[in-house]
């Protein structure tokens, strides 16, 4: 069983599935391309190490074989996106970075990891597919939200803002459609923080579009676009308050208390403004009564899932080796068993006093 213990330990060390681009090497030691080995085929032992986490969404523990990938890439990203405001141009890299690998590795277990499980995955847990569908689809759209802080901060064009932030939100929208079905006592409170992102994202999307078409001396069609960014974003603001209050697994965030969201409120007001101010002394369009539709489509910053690979099968792998185990043959039982119905006689101690005064007392 020595054999066994040494692949669940290479297991434990390893520390990440992907090369890391500053050093260009692996960080998969040799340990762990044996455990693979043996996991990645039709095998018993397979089945021998169990994983245990807690769930996302219900109480309690979820337990499966070690023959699939641990989702390392989304407790990194978790501990780097909690950092926001603060965050530098690297950190920035590595949370887009493991949010698309997180999504690629969501995708790998959907499609190919999931389906080889001896047991099913049970409805509303974690593998569950509307779960997992909604794991790709957040960690995409959390991605896109790092390249577009990066575009406003750059000062990119509004049109491609526009079209970035619309992706997003219909990300968002998508992710919240998928947990429609499921038991509201789980997800509600997930569906409400996919619906708050929304309407945030939809309301960058109004504004800068709104820049956009004001770009093109569209000054009546630029203040009603900018209203419905404003309509959204209170909306958005409703919807954290209802956030902080319900009830549900898993902690909760604040992201009205982030600078990125406070922003968005004092820049469309000015936007608007600006646009009223204009169109009173130099355009006096008439203000439609319905907002500019947003038929916008991004060409660059798309994040889309990163392939996920696991390790080549080592050379030691063979079906001879495999042929080798039996696991019938466990370690033979010990005949010199303890007798459980034996009297245990106390052992007396000595009385042990103290040579000389150490200034230690007890109290």
């Amino acid at each position: 069983m020595n054999i066994l213990l040494f692949y669940k330990d290479s297991f434990c060390r390893w520390m990440e599935p992907h090369k890391r681009a500053s050093s260009g090497s692996s960080r998969t030691s040799n340990g762990l391309t044996l455990y693979w080995g043996i996991l990645q085929v039709p095998s018993r032992m397979r089945f021998l190490n169990w994983c245990l986490w807690p769930l996302m969404l219900p109480s309690g523990t979820q337990s499966l074989p070690h023959d699939w990938p641990e989702r390392r890439s989304t407790l990194h990203v978790s501990l780097l996106s909690g950092m926001i405001g603060c965050i530098t141009e690297d950190e920035a890299k590595d949370v887009h970075k493991s949010l698309k690998i997180a999504a690629g590795v969501f995708k790998t277990l959907k499609e190919t990891h999931i389906p080889r499980l001896i047991t099913p995955a049970e409805k509303g847990r974690d593998l569950e597919p509307r779960v997992i569908d909604t794991y790709i689809v957040q960690s995409q759209a959390e991605a896109q939200e790092v390249t577009i802080a990066r575009a406003i901060e750059l000062k990119h064009n509004a049109s491609l803002i526009a079209a970035l932030s619309f992706e997003t939100a219909n990300f968002y929208q998508k992710a919240d459609h998928t947990l429609n079905t499921l038991d509201p006592e789980c997800s509600s409170k997930w569906k409400k923080y996919l619906q708050l992102k929304q309407h945030f994202y939809m309301a960058y999307a109004h504004c800068y579009h709104g820049q956009t078409i004001l770009a093109g001396d569209k000054c009546g069609e630029a203040i009603r676009s900018l209203q419905e960014a404003e309509k959204f974003y209170s909306r958005a603001e409703a919807l954290c308050k209802e956030y902080r209050q319900i009830k549900g697994p898993g902690s909760t965030a604040k992201p009205s208390e982030q600078l990125f969201f406070k922003k968005l409120g004092t820049f469309i007001k000015n936007t608007l403004e600006k646009c009223q101010r204009e169109n009173s002394f130099i355009y006096f369009h008439k203000v439609p009564a319905e907002a500019p539709a947003l038929e916008l489509k991004a060409s660059y910053g798309l994040a889309e899932p990163t392939a996920f690979e696991l390790p080549p099968l080592s050379a030691q792998c063979t079906p001879e080796v495999y042929a080798s185990f039996d696991l019938t043959k466990g370690p033979k039982e010990d005949k010199a068993k303890a007798k459980h119905d034996e009297e245990i006689k106390p052992v007396k101690e000595p009385d042990l006093k103290p040579q000389k005064d150490t200034g230690c007392a007890v109290s």
